[in-house]
């Protein structure tokens, strides 16, 4: 490893340190969410021991009251309830819709969904030995969920739908909500499942009851708990957010890494409760008149993830109004298929990375996967095809190298010409660099190339759910990180399981960087010698909790580089000729560059200033 791939190396480790650092929550918002989370639980058991009393008292003093006459129930229902009084009065019941790929289970308390079952997909779950069991994967089944419209009536203020009775009636895979009122108007949902689809067509109809409501909009309360979803709990927390698209904009979102809130007074498109892999989108075939959202991270003792609450103002049309419910997995081809850049809940990231991902990475991974069956021998192929793109850029690289490898000689004796003038000995080289035609800087190009794909397959394993529990090798789930061995003890920083891909991009790194050393010259810079070997060690915190997609990638494209430059360096590149070539090169005649003149000029400056030092010092 040279100079210039270092260099490379240390940028890229600096861009990750202070993403990480301020992407980070700082201590007080940790502090604001831990006291968010303490007021939750006592505020949820104080409501858990209120209910339960009341539920004593009703059994113990008051059993008469299980038995008024129905029209005393309605007597004291149509205070608080009004036209819907009747409504209000019932028995639950659920319903369930199904296809190949889901089942959907609903109530009629709300006539909400109450659980969606995903048939193709399921959830691990790994005991106290390390043994890994799978178990079905179901979004909004969390009964502290909440998804209630706040109808503003005449006369009796707010209803909540939460609280009405819904007449179910079924047929085939579609399902109609009615909450009848007693002057005979009706507030009707209607969901409809397709074949071989996670979303529900979704209808609100008011048939008549607009004149009984004194706003134009009415609002949807959508409380969503996060379940966990994944091995890697602290990837899924950095990938989980709400996401909503506004008319006129693109798609964006509320922060992933701390507690966010977002009010948009502008029309909203959809709206997105997104886990690293799995969505549930409410979609507005116009637009939704306004959004308050809000994130909050919960504490990683939780058995949530996160809480994500969203206050929709849904317009009032006599016609009704017209949705879609999805709830299914983030899969880029699916989700672009709705056509209002859904797929954009997929965490590739943005910017160019973003873009590399989309549209060069994505279908070239899908292209291989059409018939090659293992993810890893497509990460493989994937390696071979990138290195093979960038080899022209490469073998620039091992050329300058090996000029530089020639000179060696020619530099030593510079050194011991000019021995106690260290600067004097920079500017003999960079001369002789000139004479020769040699670029000290030729090989950055093929590492500033690649950072922008080191970059996009950061966010690209970690972001496609085809990766997801598909297994490699020792690594069990290419989106998360290879458990090679569980250490009895947790190492800060690094964790409590060994990834052996981390461990063999080290080794690999090290080979690879002792090779290139051997044909450098340290001695001007000597701490440059160590830092290269330091610095793999180093990524070791990193990678260790990274996807073993990413790690297997990079562990592979090291053992590709270090092929690829024994074959250069001994069978392509002709050592004779390139001799032949450098004094063919010293005895043309020189020009110097506006920055070879300022640079040599600099370093003239510089010696004169150390001279006067060493004057002023005698």
């Amino acid at each position: 490893m040279d100079r210039n791939t270092v260099t490379g190396f240390i940028l890229i480790f600096l861009i990750l340190m202070v993403w990480q650092y301020t992407t980070a929550p700082t201590p007080a918002e940790l502090a604001e969410i831990k006291t968010r989370d303490s007021l939750e639980r006592v505020r949820i058991v104080a409501d858990s021991l209120a209910q339960t009393k009341q539920t004593k008292d009703l059994v113990t003093n008051n059993d008469a009251a299980v038995e008024l006459p129905d029209s005393v129930k309605m007597a004291q229902a149509s205070g608080k309830f009004g036209l819907f009084a009747g409504a209000s009065i019932g028995n639950e019941q659920t319903y369930k819709l199904s296809n190949d790929l889901v089942e959907i289970t609903f109530s009629n308390k709300g006539g909400i969904i109450k659980d969606v079952l995903l048939k193709k997909y399921h959830k691990l779950e790994v005991d106290s030995l390390g043994n890994e069991t799978k178990i079905p994967l179901r979004l909004l089944e969390d009964r502290k969920n909440k998804f209630e419209y706040l109808l503003p009536m005449n006369g009796t203020g707010t209803i909540k739908s939460s609280d009405l009775f819904f007449e179910g009636v079924q047929s085939g895979n579609t399902i109609t909500f009615s909450a009848k009122a007693n002057n005979g108007k009706i507030f009707q949902q209607k969901y409809t499942l397709k074949d071989s689809s996670y979303a529900c067509d979704y209808a609100l109809n008011f048939n008549g009851l607009e004149s009984d409501m004194n706003a134009q909009n009415i609002t949807l309360n959508w409380v969503n708990w996060l379940d966990k979803l994944e091995l890697n709990e602290q990837y899924e927390r950095n990938y989980s957010t709400v996401y909503y698209k506004e008319a006129d904009e693109d798609p964006t979102y509320c922060s992933c890494t701390s507690d966010d809130e977002e009010n948009i007074s502008e029309k909203v498109k959809w709206v997105s409760n997104s886990n690293q892999f799995f969505n549930s989108t409410l979609m507005a075939e116009g637009t939704f008149a306004s959004a308050n959202l809000a994130t909050q991270t919960l504490d990683e003792k939780e058995s949530d993830l996160k809480k994500i609450t969203s206050s929709i103002k849904i317009p009032i049309n006599a016609g009704g109004v017209q949705m879609s419910f999805y709830n299914g997995p983030n899969e880029f081809e699916r989700l672009s298929k709705f056509g209002s850049s859904l797929e954009d809940v997929v965490p590739f990231g943005w910017s160019i990375f973003g873009t590399i991902n989309r549209w060069i990475i994505r279908p070239l991974f899908n292209f291989l996967s059409g018939f090659i069956g293992s993810k890893g021998i497509v990460i493989l192929v994937l390696t071979v095809i990138v290195k093979l793109t960038l080899y022209p850029f490469t073998y620039k690289m091992i050329h300058s190298q090996s000029k530089m490898a020639i000179l060696k000689p020619e530099i030593a004796k510079l050194k011991d010409k000019y021995k106690d003038d260290a600067q004097q000995v920079q500017v003999e080289t960079m001369k002789m660099y000139r004479e020769y035609g040699v670029n000290p800087l030729g090989g950055c190009l093929p590492v500033v190339l690649q950072m922008p794909i080191w970059f996009a397959l950061y966010r690209f394993f970690p972001g496609s759910i085809e990766f997801r529990q598909e297994p490699f090798l020792w690594a069990s789930d290419l989106s998360s990180f290879d458990v090679f061995a569980m250490l009895p003890f947790e190492i800060p920083f690094y964790g409590q399981h060994v990834s052996l891909f981390t461990l063999l991009w080290v080794l690999t790194t090290l080979i690879y960087t002792w090779y290139n050393s051997k044909l450098v010259d340290y001695s001007a810079q000597p701490a440059m010698k160590y830092m290269q070997y330091a610095m793999p060690v180093m990524f070791i915190f990193f990678f260790n909790n990274f996807a073993s997609g990413l790690t297997a990638y990079l562990c592979m494209s090291n053992l590709f580089n270090i092929g690829q430059t024994l074959v250069t360096k001994e069978y392509v590149i002709n050592k004779d000729k390139l001799r032949d070539e450098l004094e063919g090169n010293k005895k043309k005649p020189k020009k110097k560059s506006a920055f070879q003149q300022r640079l040599e000029e600099a370093m003239k400056e510089q010696q004169k200033a150390q001279a006067q030092k060493k004057k002023k010092k005698k």
